[in-house]
């Protein structure tokens, strides 16, 4: 499928996925949420798909909403907005449920949708000047869509403190409150994706599906109410193909068959 506005460089197992609107700092309108929802769904099809790497192509990896999008939106009636939002949501759910390893690199800003989009990445990796913010506050509106994301990724106390605020924050931060992993020079930044790449790439496809699909059934539950759960998970992947070339390569001394060479 061909995008007007995201390139997709496809490197064996690896997708390279660029928000290609440097013009507008990678801003989202309604067609940028239509592409990427499209990608999304490939994705949940595509089973050779190991690791994903989303940026932003120009100064910024994104600015948020689209400022002429925001404008058409103000003469949307609430049926209008409702329809819009739940695009919008649509997406974030698509990306966040890819079952590959999603890895977020961020640069210059990432405000509103653009910390959203960080937040449905499994890993982020920022330069050390990036800028982030929930700004949707100080334009009289609300995070809602990415709330579900940002809310697991940071907690709800520092969601309280930048979703009411809307203030913007620094790459230290984001680190601090576990929207972001690694905070890096820019000049390095690449050279630290490349690293999660290669450690993503280590890992077993199928493991690593199940693994992300398992975090959100166990997250804020009682150990006791998923033992049965967890157990059944652990059982399964153990007598999966996968499952069992892992043990007997752990047992042979060996890489398993999944280890990409380099």
């Amino acid at each position: 499928m061909s995008y007007q506005f995201l390139s997709i460089d496809r490197r064996g197992p690896v997708e390279y996925v660029t928000l290609n609107r440097p013009d507008v700092r990678n801003a989202f309108n309604e067609h940028v949420i239509a592409e990427l929802t499209a990608w999304a769904t490939g994705a949940h099809r595509d089973a050779s798909l190991r690791v994903v790497v989303f940026a932003g192509a120009g100064k910024v990896f994104s600015a948020g909403a689209d400022a002429a999008w925001m404008a058409k939106m103000a003469g949307y009636s609430e049926a209008d907005n409702v329809r819009d939002a739940r695009a919008g949501a649509e997406m974030f759910l698509a990306i966040n449920t890819v079952p590959a390893i999603v890895i977020g690199r961020i640069h210059g800003a990432a405000l509103g949708g653009g910390s959203g989009l960080a937040a449905v990445c499994d890993i982020v990796v920022a330069d050390d000047a990036a800028i982030f913010g929930f700004t949707e506050t100080k334009l009289g509106i609300l995070p809602a869509m990415i709330s579900p994301y940002v809310t697991q990724k940071i907690g709800a106390s520092a969601a309280r403190e930048l979703f009411l605020t809307g203030m913007r924050f620094d790459a230290v931060k984001a680190k601090t409150i576990g929207l972001v992993h690694e905070v890096v020079p820019l000049a390095s930044l690449d050279d630290s994706v490349t690293k999660y790449v290669n450690e993503a790439l280590s890992a077993s496809p199928t493991a690593v599906a199940r693994a992300k699909a398992l975090i959100p059934r166990v997250l804020g539950r009682p150990p006791a109410d998923v033992m049965d759960l967890t157990a059944e998970a652990i059982a399964a992947q153990r007598v999966s193909p996968e499952g069992q070339e892992g043990l007997n390569a752990f047992l042979q001394k060996r890489s398993p068959k999944w280890v990409v060479a380099k």
